[in-house]
Formats: structure tokens, C-alpha cells, sequence
């Protein structure tokens, strides 16, 4: 359970759940395989197909690589990071223009070219290899990919929405190798990823994906007047018969109550009154066609049981 201090916005909530994955221990490609497959299958046990989502991948070694030949000096470094970062969510025009800003219209260039390559980098098409044979379809390289340098130490990925209604990054990771020692202890290598709900859920909503989970409550007792005490009787027997009910105690009006059941997706509605607790008969209301009749507590039992058929 997590919080951040910033705004809340569509995918980020001041509060979260997050599932974190890690490997420790384990220097080899075998790792990084290893954590991309389990991101891919989380996706696919929620029923998401191929190309409903991308994970793109990148190597930020071979990326530093490339910076340092350009000479970008710690300051044009993270200025082109932040830009990437930000790159979905600006114009062509007003990218390029920045990027110029940050590093010189040269360097600029170099980089366009750089990142507008498709050829990956020796590591990235192993890591492609072993992916593909493994049946991770949705696998791409992207060079622009670049979370967190502060901390990753090569291969980085992100999973990537790709409906038009939620076109962003869920969720991603990478290796971090040198993060471990920070905190006093030997250097450990590590590959990992967190996964926050609210990106998941804006996936899962954007790709129809999420179950339409039914109320398993058989009847909402809504009660008119103060008959509380005198209900108990028919509520209690209901129940005995293996009913689900709710009941309504509060001194709202009655279409609020109506409306409320309605909204919770119960299909049916008791009402009880001092009429009906004199006469023995209930009214049961069918709160998806309007359709009343008037009963005594065995006959509702009856018609509430058949109507789980």
C-alpha cells in the first residue's frame, strides 16, 4: 500500500496497491527473461490479448554509450532522460524543439537519428530471442525508453496500453545492480518491477476486460415506517430458508431506497410496513421490470429461491 504527495490524475492516485517482483542474485540475461515473462503472463491471465499492449524494452548501457560519445555532460544527460520521458505527451515540434534547447541543434541530430534506429543493440536481441521463443509476442525494442537512470543499470522495459482511450505506460522495471549496496550491504545484482492497480484497472476497463461480478444478495428488505423490531420475524425466516437479504434500516425516503437497491444490482425489493405486518402479506418488487405481487413469507421464500434458477 503505497501514498505519493502530487496531484491525482487519470492512472495516479495519492494512494495505491502495488505488486512488486524481484529477482536477486542472478547476473545473467536468464533474469531479465525471467521477470519480462511473468509481467507478460499477469496480462494475459486477466484475458489480454497480444496486441492489446507492448513491452518495450531498451538497454540504457548502450544508450550511456552513445551519450558519452556525444559528450552530454550530467546536466544534458538527465535533460534528455526528462524529455523522453515526457515525449508521448508532446508534439514532434515541441520535442525537437526542447531536445535543441537542452543539448545544441548537433547533438540534437545525432540523438534523432540515434533513437529513430531499429536495429537493437547486441544484449537487447538476445533478450528479444529468448522472449520470442519463450511466446512473449508483444516484445519490441525501443530506444527511447529510459526510466529511471538514477538507478537502473541496463535493461529497462515499460508495458505499454495500446487502446486509443488509454494510450500510456502501466507499469515497468528493469535491472537495478548497484541499488542493494546503497543501503550499506554487498552489491547484489537484481532485475525487478512494480505494478500499481490503477494503471491495471484503467487497462483492464480501456480493453473490456474487467468481470461484471453479480450481487449474490437475493432480496433488499426496505422497511417503511418504525417497524425494525416487528420485521425481525419474517427477516430472520427468510434467511433460515438459505436467503441472502439485505435490509434497509435507515430513515432515507423510500425512492432513495428503491433507487439504492436498484444501484447495488439486487433484483429484488421486500417492502415492509405496519399494513403489511398486520395483513401477513409482503410486497416483492421486481426493481428491473416494475412487476409487483403480494405474498406471505413461505410464498416469498418460494418465488425468491425459483428466481435463482
Amino acid at each position: 500500500n503505497l501514498w505519493r504527495y502530487e496531484r491525482p490524475q487519470r492512472g495516479r492516485l495519492r494512494e495505491h496497491w502495488q505488486l512488486n517482483v524481484d529477482i536477486f542474485g542472478v547476473e545473467g540475461l536468464e533474469a531479465d527473461v525471467e521477470i519480462i515473462q511473468i509481467a507478460d503472463a499477469i496480462l494475459k491471465t486477466y484475458g489480454a490479448k497480444p496486441d492489446s499492449y507492448k513491452i518495450r524494452v531498451n538497454s540504457l548501457k548502450s544508450a550511456e554509450a552513445v551519450y558519452k560519445d556525444l559528450r552530454l555532460d550530467q546536466v544534458q544527460h538527465r535533460a534528455v532522460a526528462k524529455l523522453l520521458d515526457k515525449r508521448a505527451r508532446m508534439s514532434e515540434t515541441e520535442f525537437n524543439s526542447s531536445l535543441k534547447e537542452a543539448v545544441g541543434q548537433k547533438t540534437a541530430d545525432d540523438l534523432l537519428e540515434y533513437w529513430s534506429k531499429e536495429q537493437p543493440p547486441e544484449n537487447i536481441a538476445a533478450l528479444l530471442n529468448l522472449l520470442e521463443k519463450a511466446g512473449v509476442s508483444s516484445i519490441v525494442f525501443d530506444p527511447e525508453i529510459a526510466r529511471g537512470m538514477d538507478y537502473y543499470t541496463d535493461i529497462v522495459f515499460e508495458v505499454f496500453d495500446e487502446s486509443a482511450e488509454n494510450n500510456r505506460a502501466m507499469f515497468g522495471g528493469g535491472r537495478y545492480d548497484g541499488l542493494v549496496a546503497e543501503f550499506g550491504v554487498e552489491p547484489v545484482p537484481t532485475v525487478g518491477f512494480g505494478m500499481g492497480d490503477v494503471t491495471l484497472l484503467n487497462f483492464l476497463e480501456s480493453n473490456g476486460l474487467l468481470p461484471k461480478l453479480s450481487t449474490e444478495t437475493d432480496t433488499a428488505v426496505i422497511l417503511i415506517g418504525d417497524v425494525f423490531e416487528d420485521a425481525q420475524t419474517v427477516i430472520s425466516e427468510l434467511r433460515r430458508q438459505g436467503l441472502n437479504v439485505a435490509v434497509d434500516p435507515t430513515n432515507r425516503k423510500l425512492d432513495a431506497k428503491i433507487k439504492s437497491a436498484a444501484k447495488s444490482g439486487v433484483k429484488y425489493a421486500i417492502f415492509i410496513g405496519e399494513q403489511e405486518l398486520k395483513t401477513g402479506k409482503y410486497r416483492l418488487k421486481n426493481l428491473e421490470t416494475g412487476q409487483e405481487q403480494e405474498l406471505e413469507t413461505a410464498e416469498l421464500a418460494q418465488a425468491l429461491e425459483s428466481s435463482r434458477v
